[in-house]
């Protein structure tokens, strides 16, 4: 298995640090506002990377923790009258509600930075007796002169650093590069005692590199995965490696540094400013989740994505296919596994084990599949073609349901314009109630089709995600594609 080494700056042979176990540090959410698509998609690929790895035979301990104070949380519980306590519970127990819904595995460790205060104050205090932190009047900042390999991951110089990256900026530091590990109090923000030094609560980059050390690196060896996305590199993993390889029996801090790449929403970044932000849990609610995982595995996860309704509505076009052609292979299925197709474990392996190629490892299930029809005559064929398919989808977290075993509808049920009526609940609908009474219910499906379909051409999302709900409710999943848009029965129950 090879992966790219964000710190070598090259694919390279992943072999554990210890024989058989894999620990791997993400560094998860900070639970200050709505999570959207982009964060999600770099915890899909580390989710997928858990997976693989288990499935090679590997004992993976994996960490991703959750930064519970910081200042847009404490900003926004002033604002709101809340405590930052309310603000995260609320923020993070919507994007943990998506992570299921998108089939995320639990992690072992959880970590909130607030349980690990002690753990945090004890490196601070490593650090200031080694002559890498200073306290000054706002707080302890990590004294980045004293590290000569600082800039090394992200492949800057501190000269271009220092003119022109965005660092924190303080009269108080004796360095514009310096950085705060930990903040003194101020009033009305939450505080833990840090004695001799003062009330106070940690900076950002030092929680991560106390969790780290405390979960899975208590001799000071390493660890073998760190990862995040590409935004992270610098300045916070640039940080952590300051902060964490001065107080180490043997650097580095990760023997691997796994970066995902960005996500763009119409060749754009998600932001307010630019109207396009969309929550995540949002986001979930009106498109298939296994659709979504899809088109991120149809994509390498270093490359720079873009999502756009188009390309999540051709993913969950591919996904029916494979659906179609599991649904035939289930059916077909005697109960014998025979070796005659195992090629596909060859295939998957070879794309994943080349730095987790999942476009590549996708191609091999199409091509596995596109062969369904011809299983099929050999019913011993299909059985272990079945048992073989279901497992790499597993693998990659799209795992087969119930629903999957559903013959789409020929026909539609008689009651459905009614049906459709009643699920177009808003008072803006009343005249597609009109334009829907009386029609036969092909016809009905495609007259409110036809409408979603020009909501979204003036993106008026928010009428075609009322449409698209109304649908689904009465059992028409719909696919949006370069080539237009599919609709099929499945019945409201099987959703």
């Amino acid at each position: 298995m090879r992966l790219y080494n964000t710190r070598t700056r090259s694919v390279e042979d992943f072999v554990p640090m210890r024989d058989g176990d894999v620990r791997i540090y993400v560094c998860g959410l900070t639970p200050s506002a709505q999570a959207h698509l982009g964060h999600a998609r770099s915890f899909l690929f580390f989710d997928v990377l858990r997976r693989y790895l288990k499935h090679r035979g590997y004992r993976v301990t994996y960490v991703q923790n959750v930064t519970d104070v910081d200042d847009r949380s404490i900003n926004e519980a002033k604002e709101t009258g809340e405590t930052y306590r309310d603000v995260v519970i609320r923020y993070y127990g919507e994007f943990k509600d998506a992570m299921r819904t998108l089939g995320v595995m639990p992690y072992d460790y959880e970590p909130y930075a607030t349980e690990y205060i002690a753990e945090i104050q004890a490196m601070i205090a490593k650090l200031i007796t080694a002559g890498h932190a200073y306290v000054a009047p706002e707080g302890i900042y990590y004294r980045v002169a004293s590290f000569a390999r600082y800039g090394e991951l992200s492949n800057r110089n501190v000269e271009e650093l220092e003119s022109g990256a965005r660092i924190e900026v303080d009269e108080q530091k004796e360095d514009p590069l310096d950085f705060a590990l930990w903040k003194f109090a101020k009033p009305g923000e939450p505080s833990w005692l840090f004695e001799p030094y003062g009330d106070g609560r940690p900076g950002w980059h030092i929680e991560c590199s106390a969790m780290a050390a405390a979960l899975l690196d208590a001799d000071g060896t390493g660890i073998d995965i760190h990862g995040g996305g590409a935004d992270l590199i610098f300045p916070h993993h640039e940080n952590e490696i300051a902060q964490s390889e001065p107080l180490m029996q043997r650097p580095p801090m990760a023997n691997f540094w796994v970066h995902g790449g960005l996500l763009l929403f119409d060749n754009r970044k998600m932001a307010k400013s630019l109207g396009n932000f969309e929550p995540l849990a949002d986001l979930v609610a009106r498109h298939d989740p296994q659709a979504i995982r899809w088109l991120f595995l149809q994509t390498g996860y270093r490359k720079v994505m873009n999502f756009t309704e188009e390309s999540i509505g051709a993913a969950a076009q591919g996904l029916a296919r494979i659906k179609s052609a599991y649904r035939t292979l289930s059916q077909a299925s005697s109960g014998v596994t025979p070796s005659s197709v195992e090629g596909l474990d060859a295939r998957m392996e070879a794309a994943l084990d080349d730095d987790m190629n999942t476009a590549a490892a996708l191609a091999a299930l199409y091509d596995f599949t596109a062969r369904a029809a011809s299983m099929v005559e050999r019913p011993s064929i299909a059985s272990a073609a079945v048992a073989h398919l279901r497992y790499w989808l597993e693998v990659l977290g799209v795992t087969p349901t119930g629903a999957w075993l559903e013959e789409p509808a020929t026909t539609l049920p008689g009651q459905l314009v009614s049906n459709l009526q009643a699920a177009l609940d808003a008072a803006e609908a009343d005249s597609m109630r009109v334009a829907i009474a009386g029609l036969p219910p092909h016809e009905a499906v495609e007259r409110i089709l036809a409408a979603r379909n020009e909501a979204r051409r003036g993106r008026d999302w928010s009428t075609s995600d009322r449409l698209r709900a109304a649908l689904q409710r009465c059992g028409i999943e719909i696919n949006d594609g370069k080539d237009g848009t599919t609709w099929s029965y499945v019945s409201a129950a099987s959703r």
